[in-house]
């Protein structure tokens, strides 16, 4: 099994989220700003630079709100002929400094602020629903509530 560990930042702000267009392998959606930690980073430093490299935004990483394993089966990977367990660490950021610049050359093409309810209507991964049910929620234990699940209370 292969294993890949990312961050991403859950930035709102006056009722608009910053999401970054994934486009990759003929596949696509809107997402949280992050993505894969090189090497000994810390994914503090992951989302951070990330962000950056997405949005042009500089942020700060305020809070962690959880983290979402999954495995991706080998017939559904793109690459690679085993599984591939994917820890996804979130986190609550706010940007700090920086301007609003599409990503070039990488696995995002469009960084983009939507209103927050328009969020459901968005060509979306399932990263994105996870880490607003985290940030609604702020589980204690960092375990993502399931849809229909009420928060964990602490």
């Amino acid at each position: 099994m292969d294993i890949r560990v990312a961050a991403y930042g859950v930035i709102v702000r006056d009722g608009l989220i910053l999401l970054s267009h994934w486009n990759q392998h003929g596949r696509s959606g809107w997402t949280l700003p992050g993505g894969g930690i090189e090497g000994a980073e810390h994914p503090v430093v992951a989302a951070k630079r990330e962000i950056f490299e997405e949005t042009g935004y500089e942020a700060s990483v305020d809070r962690l709100l959880g983290i979402d394993t999954m495995v991706v089966p080998a017939e559904r990977r793109h690459t690679g002929t085993v599984p591939l367990y994917a820890m996804r660490i979130v986190y609550r950021a706010s940007v700090v400094g920086g301007h609003l610049r599409n990503e070039v050359g990488g696995s995002s093409d469009e960084a983009r602020w939507f209103p927050l309810d328009e969020v459901p209507d968005l060509k979306r991964v399932s990263l994105l629903d996870i880490a607003l049910r985290l940030n609604d929620a702020e589980p204690v234990d960092g375990v993502p509530p399931t849809v229909g699940e009420p928060p964990t209370v602490g």
